[in-house]
């Protein structure tokens, strides 16, 4: 090449790259990095299941022992797996789902299960471990996550991920919040990556019954502090009637950082043979209940002054007075349990009250009704009917129709 020739070609060089971006030849100095929110676009929160598990997000599901909450999970990743519906009848897009279970074996418990919901196992990927240098080991998330997530986006369209006990992601002392927090990290930044809902599986403590149940879960508060949801599974004393001794379960939100943090679902769990000679359980969905985690679950093995004895007998009819006398005119559920709460009657009651005097319990419109509560004609001759059995009304009434005060509690 000729000397001139030469000389143009690295003068050349010098004017390319003299041309580029100063980023593409030096490093970003060290230190705090901070973005203008100016800088940022607002985004609404992304629903797996509307208001209870949101993708990208960790959420905890807790309860005590034999509430079937792995049964419930498995329910979850067979309508996703299914393209299925939620228990509010809403419809689930189809996805993938992985579940790391430290407690129930695949084959003879969890898909049995996932088969008596009706979910597609071709859609359900199970965590047995991790090949290291050869040999099969147990699934480390310290160590392992970054291999997980390979293979997460090599299947593609994970919408859930299960962790059965979510402890099993704790290494180090499950009591200490720094510990809770570092160990779950990887888990949370693996659901943000593949934009999957995270559910943790956990108990609840011996203790506290009575108190607010996201409290309770086993372990340090650093838990329900992670978790964007926590879900509470428990069996509840069925409220009035002649089975007023027998349970019912009910799946309620006990914290949202994100959403609505009260109502829940009746469920039942029952025995089923998805194949020959093999049984599952499964989860059934019942009725929307109204109310906080802390007023629907209230553990069967504690006395209930208000449900037991002569006391219990006066509470009882303290609260049907109440109820003649807040529900004069129809209102909203919301304001009778703040009437209830300033007058110190106990929501359980108010709830057996109301079955007691057959309360009429509908829902208004618009896309986010609320629930409103009237007493019917029956109420005043004494008769009633069971509570979760009251007349079903399409609408309260017209707007135009309802007197100032109605439409003040309605409003307020």
């Amino acid at each position: 090449m000729k000397r001139d020739d030469y000389n143009t070609l690295l003068a050349g060089l010098d004017a390319d790259i003299a041309a580029r971006p100063a980023a593409a030849h030096q490093r970003e100095p060290d230190g705090v990095v901070l973005v203008n929110g100016a800088d940022l676009t607002p985004e609404p929160v992304q629903w797996l299941w509307r208001d209870w598990l949101a993708l990208g997000k960790m959420h905890l599901l807790a309860g005590a022992p034999g509430q079937g909450k792995t049964t419930i999970a498995i329910g979850f990743a067979a309508t996703i797996t299914a393209g299925g519906r939620w228990p509010d009848g809403s419809r689930c897009d189809g996805g993938n789902v992985l579940v790391w279970s430290g407690e129930d074996d695949p084959a003879d418990t969890l898909l049995p299960r996932l088969l008596a919901a009706g979910g597609d196992p071709a859609r359900l990927f199970f965590v047995t471990g991790s090949r290291i240098n050869g040999e099969l080991q147990a699934f480390d998330p310290a160590r392992d996550m970054q291999a997980l997530q390979t293979e997460a986006e090599r299947i593609g369209d994970v919408r859930l991920i299960v962790v059965d006990p979510v402890v099993s992601a704790v290494t180090g002392n499950g009591h200490q919040n720094t510990e809770v927090r570092r160990a779950l990290q990887p888990l949370v930044d693996l659901a943000a990556n593949m934009n999957a809902a995270l559910l943790g599986i956990t108990h609840f403590s011996k203790g506290g019954q009575g108190g607010d149940p996201a409290q309770r879960v086993i372990g340090s508060v650093g838990f329900t502090a992670v978790a964007r949801v926590v879900l509470v599974a428990a069996k509840v004393k069925a409220q009035g009637g002649d089975d007023g001794d027998a349970d019912r379960r009910i799946l309620a939100r006990g914290k949202s950082n994100i959403g609505p943090d009260d109502g829940g679902y009746e469920y039942g769990l029952e025995q089923t043979e998805p194949l020959p000679g093999i049984m599952a359980s499964r989860v059934n969905w019942g009725a929307l209940v109204q109310g906080s985690a802390r007023e629907l679950l209230t553990d069967p093995t504690e006395r209930d002054d208000d449900e037991d004895g002569d006391d219990g007998q006066t509470a009882l009819q303290g609260a049907c007075d109440f109820l003649r006398a807040v529900l004069d005119v129809p209102s909203p559920a919301k304001y009778v349990q703040e009437q209830a709460r300033e007058a110190g009657i106990a929501w359980r009651t108010v709830r057996r009250a109301s079955g007691q005097l057959g309360v009429v319990k509908s829902k208004g419109n618009g896309d986010s009704p609320a629930w409103y509560w009237r007493l019917c004609k029956l109420s005043k001759t004494g008769q009633g009917v069971q509570d979760g059995q009251s007349l079903k009304v399409d609408t309260l009434d017209t707007l135009d129709t309802l007197t100032p005060e109605i439409t003040e509690r309605m409003q307020g």
